[in-house]
């Protein structure tokens, strides 16, 4: 294995991977790498095309005796996420990534790498500049803005497109192959506020909640971590039913597709009820650290008093329409498949909740890999917006990427796999989104699978992609495109 960077970079993989982390590629700012793709086509004689979204389309022929066989769609997306160290002087928008060697490690310095999804990009560029690797006939697609929006593959012509192979490779873990995606979409409620003049004998209180782990809500969902904005939504409902109480604030959560793991209400009582509302609030952080005792051992539920003196609170009506809304917004793991062992089918996740002088906001991120799931957790969470009065809208859409039984793709990668290495590779769905499920859904007679090298801490300034997986994964990519010619007959 190579020992030095510059070793490193006599990889063609990496050797293209320098290339491309030396050009600023952050999530809406893809104009120069996705020039620098262009060119690198145009340059080669290769037919090539750019969109309005700034995909790239390259296509190269067959080797010769792989004319008869389908045509092989390889996608990635050459857009990063921009992460840095507090302190670190990097500017994304014009700085390249400096790379690093740590032992087997490749790092950048106190930023995140690109590796997600940058060594996708270097694989495809390595192919299509080598000269010895037998392949079918390629038609190469990377994407913009897939860490966002995914923009680029959701406005993807797909009549560029004539391949029956799908390759995806934005996949994390080597040895695993990935046959299935969740789809998705973002659903918000929002609630109206109805102030009234504050009474003067009124109290105020801020209750927070904080401690709890949190974490990615398609690929944590099923962990049973607790869910700051719903737990809250507990306390503010037993503290309505004990007396009456006026909401004045309420926010928590930063994203949408995140567990939140903070939450906070500002609330006013009457000055006879102030007395009992701190231990009940008290007996509630020990009912849910014994309820959370091993997935969130950290929890902390405080209540302060406030010396702010309100002109106004919400309504009876609003702050019960909140209590409500809080309660009864699903959350959580909705449905587990039935041919995946251990795959979360169907989830969602109340991952923020904002409050201004006009409204309070509800914004949950649903997930399901079967589409008829999906859109019934949507009618459940519209619903509850008819009930509360609020007005209820999505955005964010995109398709789940469905498992396919006979998949003869993944029976050639399996084959593959065990002719190289001796053992099979572990067959998996994730629960989360890829493009996959976007290009599946225009392309619906295509056979697909992701696969990818072993990358760690992907989106942190601690990212960082193992070098001999990164190799190995080339070797077994270029083994199945050269193993087409006899599969395919």
């Amino acid at each position: 294995m190579p020992t030095t960077l510059e070793d490193v970079k006599k990889h063609p993989v990496f050797h293209y991977f320098a290339e491309i982390s030396a050009i600023p590629r952050g999530s809406g700012n893809e104009r120069e790498i996705s020039d620098y793709l262009l060119r690198f086509a145009q340059e080669r004689g290769l037919e090539a095309f750019q969109d309005d979204a700034l995909n790239i389309f390259i296509k190269k022929p067959a080797s010769k005796g792989y004319e008869h066989v389908p045509a092989v769609i390889l996608q990635g997306h050459m857009d990063m996420v921009c992460e840095k160290n507090k302190g670190t002087a990097h500017d994304f928008e014009h700085d390249p990534i400096s790379l690093q060697l740590k032992e087997d490690m490749l790092y950048a310095c106190n930023t995140t790498l690109g590796a997600d999804n940058g060594i996708a990009v270097a694989y495809a560029l390595a192919i299509l500049d080598s000269n010895d690797v037998p392949h079918p006939a390629l038609e190469i697609i990377i994407t913009t803005e897939e860490e966002t929006t995914m923009k680029g593959a959701l406005e993807a012509n797909p009549e560029l497109f004539s391949g029956e192979v799908f390759i995806n490779l934005d996949s994390e873990e080597e040895g695993k192959l990935l046959v299935s995606s969740a789809g998705g979409i973002t659903a918000t409620q929002a609630l109206p506020i109805q102030w009234e003049t504050a009474q003067k004998d009124l109290i105020g209180y801020s209750i927070q909640l904080s401690g709890l782990f949190g974490g990615h809500s398609g690929m944590s969902i099923q962990k049973g971590r607790g869910n700051a904005i719903k737990l809250l939504g507990r306390i503010l409902h037993d503290l309505s039913v004990q007396y009456p109480l006026h909401l004045y604030a309420i926010n928590g959560g930063l994203k949408s597709n995140a567990i939140p793991r903070e939450a906070e209400a500002v609330i006013y009582v009457h000055e006879k009820s102030s007395m009992d509302l701190p231990k009940l609030v008290s007996d509630w952080a020990q009912i849910l650290k014994s309820e959370l005792r091993t997935a969130d051992p950290g929890i902390s539920v405080t209540v302060e008093e406030t010396d702010h003196v309100p002109d106004k609170v919400y309504s009876a009506k609003t702050t019960q329409n909140v209590i409500t809304s809080l309660l009864l917004i699903p959350n959580g793991v909705q449905s587990m498949s039935q041919e995946i062992q251990g795959l979360t089918e169907s989830s969602t996740n109340l991952g923020v909740v904002t409050s201004d002088s006009k409204e309070i906001r509800f914004v949950s991120e649903i997930r399901s890999s079967v589409k008829s799931l999906k859109q019934h957790t949507v009618r459940q969470v519209e619903l509850i917006a008819q009930l509360t009065e609020s007005r209820f809208s999505t955005e964010a859409d995109y398709p789940e990427w469905p498992y396919l039984p006979d998949s003869k793709v993944r029976r050639l990668f399996e084959k593959v796999y065990q002719k190289l290495y001796g053992t099979s590779p572990e067959i998996a769905a994730i629960h989360a989104g890829l493009e996959c499920g976007i290009f599946t859904e225009k392309l619906p007679h295509i056979d697909a699978i992701s696969l990818g090298p072993d990358m760690f801490d992907v989106h942190t300034p601690e990212e960082h992609v193992s070098v001999s997986s990164t190799i190995r994964t080339w070797d077994y990519l270029v083994a199945a495109l050269k193993e087409m010619n006899d599969f395919y007959r």
